[in-house]
């Protein structure tokens, strides 16, 4: 798994209020374009995204299903994104002083993306997820 991090100047709910709302998930999500669906009862165990990835008019459409959840403190996902695959991924939100410190940790565990060699992967997740912490981190502050 990588692992990526940032101290959010917003509240545990301020964070959770963003993730909660999946029709803002192209807005923090690298890679996310639009949103085609949200089921009713997101973010519930089983619920899903249904999100379109890419840059029009080269978009593809998929789906991020929620395995397990904890209001205001974790975040639990399959995200697809085939042809590259799916990814494993954990959000944590924790108290931080005044603020909130935020934990993605992103693997990819299906697909011919599971290939790249360990590494390479990393970075790539890493620097992706540095931009979608900072996306989510603005979106909550301001929110608040």
């Amino acid at each position: 798994m990588t692992r990526s991090q940032k101290a959010v100047e917003a509240t545990p709910d301020a964070v959770w209020r963003v993730l909660a709302d999946g029709w803002l998930y192209p807005l923090w999500v690298v890679g996310a374009t639009r949103m085609r669906e949200v089921d009713d009862s997101w973010p519930a165990p089983g619920s899903k995204l249904h999100h379109s990835l890419g840059v029009w008019p080269l978009t593809l459409d998929d789906n991020t299903e929620v395995l397990s959840s904890e209001e205001a403190h974790f975040l639990h996902l399959r995200a697809r994104a085939w042809p590259s695959g799916e990814a494993d991924v954990a959000i944590r939100i924790e108290p931080h002083g005044a603020g909130t410190m935020v934990t993605i940790e992103e693997d990819l565990i299906a697909g011919p993306g599971r290939f790249v060699p360990k590494p390479a992967r990393s970075l790539a997740l890493r620097l992706r997820n540095r931009e979608t912490l900072q996306r989510l981190a603005w979106l909550a502050e301001r929110r608040e």
